[in-house]
């Protein structure tokens, strides 16, 4: 089993260019087979989660094809299937993305539940519910979802939370129903509006993304596009904290400030330096940063529950004691236990931690439990003294593509070893 080892207490300098967000490329796959022509999405990253949902396309009969520029085009003329397979589907929590879209294409869907990280229950109830607002009728039985969209039509639906895998769910499997669909309390995020671009690029009527209301007017057929998806906040944001731990001076490029507004704001509280031009961010870092008084995580453009765990790390050896309320996901505080193995004093209650912080982390053998606690940690042993070891890496390779080259251009010595 693979795991890094990491060095802890080296400066991070140099810059970095961000690559196409993972939570966009996901849905923007299930969204190629909409079309029966060629869809190309430029600039996608070498991940397992990107990789599992290509997997799942060949199996239903997609043609993939990838160029070692992150190029992935897909043409999907000849789908023949509408399951799922389970394995696969287990792997990719994403895997549900696709019964929006094929339904839209083949009136039928037939999927096991979903895996993905365990950070607490991410029911798909509110996908289920907004589909049956569309007429689809599903059959839920030994574990899998029969989906059968043949009265699909036109619907006024009111989503019960802003999820935003309902909400890119329900956009995909409206586009082609007669008349106008309404969404409302939709999600806001970036990548809700990236799958609108990409969809109206392909020929759909979609209007309203980024706002709580979208509505989507039903079109015939759509076409092949060559799409670049917005790059990746998450991934941005996970740099921009390891350099505010570390200390140094990064730049990275390609990413989109707006989109980690939330992010900056807190750093900015601290003695970070942070500037921003066009869609370059520099962060510079030098001593221990004061502590951020609380940070609650919210919908977009609140501050988001997938920099929870990396902001927590930085807490650990901040100077005094910081809050953090989570308020997404129930059980995203499963890397505490790993970071006090690493010197870290915090404090769990329900959905609250108290991060008292210290002078300094020590090097530890750790494990990841998910994919931002996993990162996590591979950033506190970055600022920790002497050897880190993080083992089931495989949660990382889930979003971070080249974490450990990466990280050693910018100056870490970390390396991936089995």
């Amino acid at each position: 089993m693979s795991r890094y080892i990491i060095e802890g207490g080296r400066p991070l300098e140099g810059c970095l260019r961000i690559k196409a967000a993972k939570n966009s490329v996901l849905p923007l796959l299930a969204a190629s087979i909409l079309t029966q022509e060629k869809v190309t999405l430029q600039n996608c990253p070498q991940i397992s989660d990107i990789k599992n949902m290509l997997k799942i396309l060949t199996g239903i009969g997609c043609v993939v094809e990838r160029d070692d520029e992150g190029n992935i085009t897909i043409d999907p003329k000849d789908l023949y299937c509408e399951q799922i397979p389970c394995v696969l589907a287990k792997e990719l929590r994403s895997s549900v993305f696709l019964m929006g879209p094929m339904l839209s294409r083949m009136k039928k869907a037939k999927i096991s539940y979903p895996g993905g990280c365990e950070i607490g229950m991410r029911p798909i109830d509110i996908h289920l519910s907004g589909l049956r607002e569309l007429g689809i009728v599903i059959d839920e039985e030994s574990g899998y979802l029969d989906c059968d969209a043949a009265g699909a039509h036109a619907a006024q639906i009111l989503l019960d939370l802003p999820s935003v895998g309902a909400t890119e769910n329900l956009m995909m499997a409206s586009v082609f129903n007669k008349g106008t669909t309404v969404l409302r309390n939709c999600a806001k995020e970036p990548e809700i509006t990236d799958l609108q671009n990409f969809l109206n690029a392909m020929g759909a009527r979609v209007s309203g993304a980024g706002s709580s209301m979208i509505v989507i007017e039903g079109v015939n057929k759509l076409h092949g596009v060559t799409y670049r998806p917005i790059p990746d906040r998450i991934i941005a944001g996970t740099y921009i904290i390891a350099a505010a731990m570390c200390g140094g001076n990064i730049c990275l490029e390609g990413a989109i400030p707006e989109h980690i507004s939330s992010l900056i704001a807190k750093l900015s509280k601290t003695a970070c330096k942070i500037s921003c031009k066009n869609d370059k961010i520099s962060i510079r870092s030098k001593g221990r940063l004061k502590s951020l008084e609380r940070i609650d995580t919210m919908y977009y453009p609140g501050f988001p529950t997938d920099l929870q765990t990396q902001m927590m790390a930085l807490q650990t050896i901040s100077r005094g004691t910081s809050v953090i309320a989570e308020n997404i996901f129930e059980t995203r505080f499963k890397t505490v236990p790993q970071l006090i193995k690493m010197g870290a004093d915090i404090t769990v209650r329900d959905r609250t931690a108290v991060v008292r912080g210290v002078p300094r982390l020590h090097g530890a053998q750790v494990s990841a439990t998910d994919l931002r606690g996993g990162a996590s940690l591979v950033l506190a042993g970055l600022a920790a003294e002497g050897v880190t070891e993080v083992k089931d890496i495989y949660h990382i390779d889930r979003g971070y593509e080249d974490m450990a080259p990466i990280l050693s251009s910018l100056g870490a010595k970390i390396s991936r070893t089995v």
